[in-house]
């Protein structure tokens, strides 16, 4: 199982380059735990987390400040179920809006 993001600045119409995401993983309790934390590279992309994620619960926080004054940090909570297959979330953001989908 591989997990990528792509992270697009609608507003500017590119790539948004060194961003920070924080990967983490709900624990059976339903606590959140620190996988690993990135940031996008030039073309706005991470594509390896330092270990592929299983089943479960996982959430992206992209941190968004500077990019968005009306959203500082988003958040994106998906499920895995399937670890052998690949997993892609982009995040597309604008000024007062975002959009977020399971990629391929």
């Amino acid at each position: 199982m591989s997990l990528s993001t792509h992270v697009l600045d609608a507003a500017q119409g590119r790539p948004a380059p060194d961003l920070a995401v924080r990967l983490e993983e709900r624990d059976a309790a339903g606590a959140w735990t620190p996988v690993a934390e990135r940031r996008t590279d030039a073309d706005g992309r991470i594509k390896d987390w330092g270990r592929a994620p299983g089943a479960g619960t996982y959430r992206l926080t992209f941190d968004t400040a500077g990019l968005s004054d009306f959203f500082p940090e988003i958040t994106v909570t998906f499920t895995i179920t399937d670890p052998a297959r690949h997993h892609h979330v982009p995040l597309l953001l604008s000024p007062f809006a975002y959009s977020t989908y399971r990629g391929s």
